[in-house]
């Protein structure tokens, strides 16, 4: 097999039978007045890379393509868990008026807490639907309780037993122990529906739930009775 394909080479091929397409086959090479013969000839180079090249350009196009059907499944999937959020928060809000209604003729101040809370939720709700801004939790310190941990998640003051059922108020004790299950449950829910989007959002959101949370513990302990904080105890 011929290495260099000289200008001479190529003339006596033409002169024999003209081409308009020669193909260089792997190891060999064009001298300068090769590929200048060619070019004047306007006969088209065809090389083993030449026919790689359209390969490699759809598989680059196929890459593209598939990139954007990822990234077009990953909005629906961040739509659909954005979507399953707002319906929990919208059942949780239900919760919450129920809640606030049932303990309204044992303890009118509690009630009024529980659907001040209720609210909150309804905002973070409105947040995550883009239809608002994030409103602050306000809440009251307390012996365990102060503004550097209250928007973290903490423990429950104290574990919620058959013991409470006995209690004076135990259905406002049992109905936002309920409220505040519920609202851990969310955690899941909140980092599923942000894993590729806004973390700072996802940590605002969060801290607002354990704000709330932390709240609907401190009803508890009120509902329960004694000045002394139950997480001492």
């Amino acid at each position: 097999m011929i290495k260099f394909i000289t200008e001479e080479y190529l003339r006596d091929l033409y002169r024999k039978e003209p081409f308009d397409t020669y193909k260089l086959q792997q190891g060999q090479r064009l001298t300068p007045g090769a590929a200048q013969y060619l070019s004047d000839k306007k006969i088209k180079l065809i090389t083993d890379d030449s026919k790689e090249k359209p390969h490699n350009q759809i598989k680059a196009v196929k890459q593209v393509e598939s990139v954007k059907q990822d990234e077009k499944i990953n909005s629906n999937l961040n739509f659909s868990l954005k979507k399953k959020l707002c319906c929990k928060l919208r059942s949780i809000e239900a919760t919450f008026l129920v809640t606030s209604s049932e303990i309204l003729k044992e303890d009118i101040s509690l009630a009024q807490n529980v659907i001040s809370l209720g609210r909150k939720i309804s905002n973070i709700r409105n947040v995550v639907e883009g239809k608002g801004t994030l409103e602050p939790v306000f809440f009251k310190e307390c012996t365990d309780m102060n503004s550097l941990n209250f928007t973290t998640e903490l423990e429950d003051c104290f574990e919620i037993t058959e013991f409470h059922m006995q209690l004076d108020k135990s259905n406002v004790i049992l109905k936002t122990h309920v409220l505040r299950c519920a609202l851990r449950e969310l955690h899941f829910e909140i980092i599923d529906a942000y894993e590729n989007d806004d973390d700072d959002l996802k940590d605002r959101i969060i801290n607002n739930v354990n704000s709330i949370i932390n709240s609907l513990s401190q009803l508890i302990c009120s509902a329960v009775g004694g000045k002394q904080c139950q997480r001492k105890i």
